[in-house]
């Protein structure tokens, strides 16, 4: 027979569990309504930027700038700004990044990483690369976007790398999240953009081409990886709403389970009771 006690216990733990995780559903579902305006709103300023760097990018030298075109002195490494979170329990979000590093960079690649939340540093550490720069205890991560700009253009004019990713979860929806790579530099001008140009027509720009792509491409940069760290955080508290849905789903199943075994066990109890009795004055008789 079962111990009534033990399945009390487990009930009464599985309903407080019910509980802490459908609080913190209520509180990812908060946080992901702000943050989700902020990566779609984000997201669209970010495109307009890139269209226009990219119909500037065709008017004027690339060689005249060096964030368009790889340095001559290059190791051929690469810098990847991984974008991950500083909290667990939002389901397989992180999992499903670190996978996709793999298969684009593979362990132990030769590439210089960017550390952008701490389940990303550790995955570094434990998979032995290379860790640049660190910003996981910088919250929120955009105030860092300033810094890790300017260490990745810096760092791309000098030589020392052929090229700067981000890796990040692009935010698709509320149940989808996608992880995705972005090459940032150099910048590659797109094909399709003069016929672009094209369909918008002719334009005035002043005071000149060069000047105003001179002050654009910095901001292009800054902007992009603004972009993904919106993006990121998306995804981060949509998929911790949702991995917290699941879990509070499971613990009231598993309540309703628990309960029926206690009736039973139960039942069975009062039963060997009433056997008992009913054997006891039968004996007496």
């Amino acid at each position: 027979m079962a111990n009534i006690r033990l399945i009390k216990r487990r009930i009464t733990s599985a309903k407080n569990i019910a509980q802490i995780t459908r609080a913190m559903e209520l509180v990812a579902a908060s946080k992901m309504k702000k943050a989700q305006a902020q990566a779609i709103t984000g997201k669209l300023y970010a495109q307009k930027i890139y269209d226009m760097v990219m119909l500037l990018a065709a008017k004027v030298d690339a060689h005249a700038h060096p964030l368009l075109s790889k340095p001559k002195t290059v190791t051929g490494k690469r810098l990847v700004i991984l974008i991950s979170t500083n909290k667990g329990l939002c389901g397989g979000l992180n999992t499903n990044l670190f996978r996709f590093t793999l298969r684009e960079y593979g362990s132990r690649s030769s590439h210089d990483f960017v550390a952008l939340g701490k389940k990303g540093a550790l995955f570094l550490v434990r998979t032995g690369n290379a860790i640049t720069a660190d910003f996981s205890r910088e919250i929120p991560f955009t105030n860092v976007v300033p810094a890790v700009t300017e260490l990745a253009a810096s760092e791309f004019i000098k030589g020392s790398y052929e090229g700067v990713d981000l890796v990040y979860n692009e935010f698709v929806s509320a149940f989808k999240q996608v992880p995705r790579k972005k090459i940032i530099l150099p910048l590659t001008i797109e094909t399709g953009m003069l016929q672009k140009e094209k369909e918008i027509g002719e334009f005035l720009i002043e005071p000149s081409v060069s000047e105003v792509f001179d002050a654009l491409l910095p901001h292009y940069v800054e902007n992009q990886i603004r972009d993904a760290i919106l993006q990121a955080e998306a995804s981060e508290h949509s998929a911790r709403m949702i991995a917290m849905r699941n879990a509070t789903d499971n613990a009231l199943s598993f309540m309703q389970e628990l309960t029926l075994v206690y009736n039973k066990a139960r039942q069975e109890k009062i039963t060997y009771e009433i056997s008992d009795m009913v054997t006891a004055r039968l004996a007496v008789e």
